[in-house]
């Protein structure tokens, strides 16, 4: 079962997402309506967060840790459509079902929002709508994005690509100064990476070995990976590097 938490930090200004969340535009007053009407839960690894079909009388934000979002067809095959990181907003206003299931795939921490008087407070607060209606948007670029990794890169492009978004997004949270080198760890296992990559097990570990014995990443314990040059791995992605990676 999840756990109602208090989490480390004490107020809204101190929190790890704060300027990259759906409350990042609010002023102190609208941050104190938010306050209102939140509360934290969390999960362990390997939990679930929400079945699809559940209903729904929460939104959220992802605090911190990684979930997964799957979709089961009427045969029980399911296939992994999404990946939750933090700053990452869950539920959809306005729909009281959940559409897909949700796993934490490593401990997870989540800020819910009472459903209803959220949806109350968009309609009376544009700073929230306006920064869900730009994250939903960056969402569908994303998902564009991922339609050619899945539909036209190779294995080791597919991998990179993963490898290049986890530190990208991993560096913006953790207000990384701009560099070649980034560090990070690895919240999805091997398992997980060919289930969302449409790859083999195999084809994952070996593609990861390559990329370590090639030099695009050091891999230190199962979790801890280092790119020692963002530029070399966005090239190893198919991807052109220039403009920078970290915005």
């Amino acid at each position: 079962m999840h756990q109602v938490e208090t989490p480390k930090f004490k107020t809204c200004s101190e929190c790890p997402i704060r300027h990259r969340a759906v409350c990042a535009k609010c002023e102190k007053d609208e941050l104190e309506r938010l306050e209102d009407i939140k509360y934290y839960r969390s999960f362990s690894a390997g939990q679930t967060v929400m079945w699809a079909g559940d209903h729904m009388d929460f939104v959220a934000s992802v605090i911190s840790g990684v979930a997964t979002l799957t979709q089961t067809m009427e045969d029980g095959r399911t296939q992994m459509v999404g990946l939750l990181l933090p700053s990452d907003f869950v539920g959809r206003p306005g729909r009281s079902q959940a559409t897909y299931s949700v796993t934490a795939t490593t401990d997870l921490m989540m800020c819910c929002f009472r459903r209803k008087p959220f949806e109350q407070m968009m309609t009376s607060t544009p700073h929230i709508a306006n920064r869900l209606l730009e994250m939903t948007l960056d969402e569908l670029d994303a998902a564009r994005e991922w339609m050619l990794v899945l539909g036209r890169k190779t294995a080791r492009e597919k991998i990179a690509s993963l490898l290049s978004i986890i530190a990208r997004r991993d560096a913006l949270l953790n207000a990384a100064a701009p560099g070649k080198e980034l560090m990070f760890d690895l919240p999805l296992t091997r398992e997980a990476m060919a289930d969302y990559l449409g790859l083999t097990l195999e084809t994952v570990s070996r593609q990861m070995s390559a990329l370590k014995r090639d030099g695009i990443i050091v891999l230190k314990g199962k979790r801890a990976v280092t790119v020692p040059d963002m530029d070399v791995l966005m090239t190893e992605a198919g991807d052109d590097s220039d403009g920078g990676y970290l915005t």
